[in-house]
């Protein structure tokens, strides 16, 4: 059995993981995080989570919340991943994390930590979305440069950042097989913009409304054709349920900045 500490137990994705580590065969929750100003500080996290009791009550001290953990699980916020970072270090083990919105020096944070630990880092912890990665990624190389590219990503209502770390990351890998960056061609809105498209514009658009889980898409408009290539998230445990392959991935590595392309061999 391998021990996992879930930091942001009282999130969305949190409470799912709680359900999914509850009926996992080989993971046993020992450890679950949230916040000081937390509702949930000092409940049973299997009650926090809807799932019944699990005999570990949540906490807001990480040192306690990773004293047994064999491997971490981050989905808290951008502001607490230094924390965080510092706290598993300290525990010497590997870290998955599927924060979204985070800017290049707390990515930068990673590279550091990746020197000395195994860490794990996904946008979205969906195996379907990573292999759509792949397929994004291989459309735009294969595909000429005169087709133009929209990124179209829809989430629930309260979802803070915009785009989503997913469509950015899909904006970012289609760039790259086209030999460039997305500094370089991303769009985000054209409120006000009556000149025609640039060449080799990525355009971004994001819904916001009800409780959609995740909806993205990538189209590819040419002449006379267009390429889409889609994917929908139903239900949030699909989100955990990959959290915990990339954790069962990821325990025994060396020190290295993985994705989840690497959990699935692609």
């Amino acid at each position: 059995m391998t021990n996992v500490a879930v930091l942001g137990i009282s999130g969305r994705v949190g409470r799912c993981l709680v359900r999914a580590i509850r009926e996992s065969p080989d993971f046993v929750l020992t450890g679950a995080l949230a916040s000081p100003s937390s509702a949930a500080l000092g409940r049973d996290a299997g009650e926090v989570a809807q799932a019944g009791p699990v005999a570990v009550a949540v906490t807001a001290d990480r040192q306690k919340a990773l004293a047994k953990a064999d491997v971490a699980i981050d989905f808290t916020l951008p502001e607490a991943l230094g924390d965080n970072l510092a706290a598993v270090a300290r525990a010497g083990i590997p870290l998955v994390v599927g924060i979204t919105g985070l800017d290049a020096a707390r990515h930068a944070e990673l590279r550091r930590f990746s020197e000395r630990f195994p860490v794990l880092v996904a946008p979205n912890m969906s195996l379907a979305v990573n292999l759509l990665f792949g397929l994004a990624g291989r459309a735009a190389a294969a595909l000429p440069p005169d087709y133009d590219v929209e990124i179209v990503e829809a989430h629930h209502r309260g979802k803070a950042d915009a785009p989503s770390g997913t469509a950015l990351r899909l904006g970012e890998i289609v760039a790259g097989a086209r030999g460039g960056t997305l500094a370089e061609h991303a769009v985000y809105g054209r409120l006000g913009k009556s000149a025609g498209r640039a060449p080799g514009a990525i355009g971004f658009a994001s819904l916001r409304g009800g409780d959609i889980v995740g909806q993205h898409q990538v189209l590819f408009a040419g002449s006379g054709e267009t390429l889409e290539l889609v994917h929908r998230t139903t239900d949030r445990m699909t989100f955990a349920h990959g959290a915990l392959a990339a954790a069962r991935w990821i325990v025994g590595r060396p020190p290295g900045f993985y994705g989840m392309s690497d959990v699935l061999g692609i």
